[in-house]
């Protein structure tokens, strides 16, 4: 009992030795967060177009190989506006019964076959956007059936990407000083930095615009680039400074 009472006052006694505050945990710094988002329009650099070429043959062998001369024309045809290696890549190659309807002699109307119908469709990517109109006509002229549509893009999208994502964390850290100089206490140290934000970031948008085949007269297709939108989205946390 004795032994017991003497270790209790030890303990007591070192313990008014320590510093106020010490016996308790400390209390978890405050942390602000916010997501930083920038974004920027830029000029695209090259259109990637689909042009198709459709044939009718009575038989498949007829239709397929009737399809691919055009086809072979199609390319021919690129490759005097340099389009030729990598920027020239076949889309779709499809061979299908055909049908077409006939009015019988009582008034109904029904499908019956007609041959066969073979589409090859190929992507072309035009580096000079200043001659894309005259491409399309060129093509159009020389047998393409259909323009599936034109899309803009950047050869090297990683620079604006990287520098608007520079672009958001500095939105995101502006946004944390005014959050915390409106709460009366200062910015402190970066703790985390997360892109895209866990809650997803909004992609780079590219523009898009369709043509039709167009009629005789050898007028270039009328085409806009516009601009480019880039965007970026951050997660930033930053604690409290003391």
């Amino acid at each position: 009992m004795r032994a017991s009472a003497g270790l209790l006052a030890l303990l007591l006694a070192g313990s008014a030795l320590l510093p106020a505050g010490s016996a308790r945990a400390e209390e978890a710094p405050g942390r602000i967060s916010v997501v930083g988002r920038a974004s920027r329009e830029v000029a695209p650099d090259f259109a990637t177009v689909e042009i198709a070429v459709e044939s009718r043959g009575a038989t498949p062998a007829a239709a397929l190989d009737q399809n691919s001369s055009a086809a072979r024309k199609v390319a021919e045809l690129a490759g005097e506006f340099g389009i030729r290696g990598p920027d020239l890549a076949t889309a779709a190659v499809s061979l299908r019964p055909a049908s077409r309807t006939v009015r019988e002699p009582g008034g109904q109307l029904r499908d019956v076959p007609d041959g066969y119908q073979a589409t090859n469709a190929v992507s072309l990517r035009v580096r000079d956007l200043a001659r894309l109109g005259a491409v399309m006509r060129r093509l159009l002229d020389g047998g393409a059936d259909r323009i599936g549509g034109v899309a803009f893009g950047l050869s090297d999208p990683g620079q604006t990407e990287n520098a608007v994502r520079a672009d958001a964390v500095r939105d995101a850290k502006r946004q944390a000083e005014t959050l915390a100089e409106a709460a009366g206490t200062r910015l402190g140290r970066l703790e985390s930095l997360v892109s895209p934000p866990r809650e997803g970031a909004p992609a780079p948008m590219h523009a898009r615009s369709f043509a039709a085949k167009a009629s005789g007269g050898g007028v270039a297709v009328p085409i806009e680039p516009g601009t480019i939108t880039v965007e970026a989205a951050v997660e930033a946390t930053y604690l409290v400074a003391p």
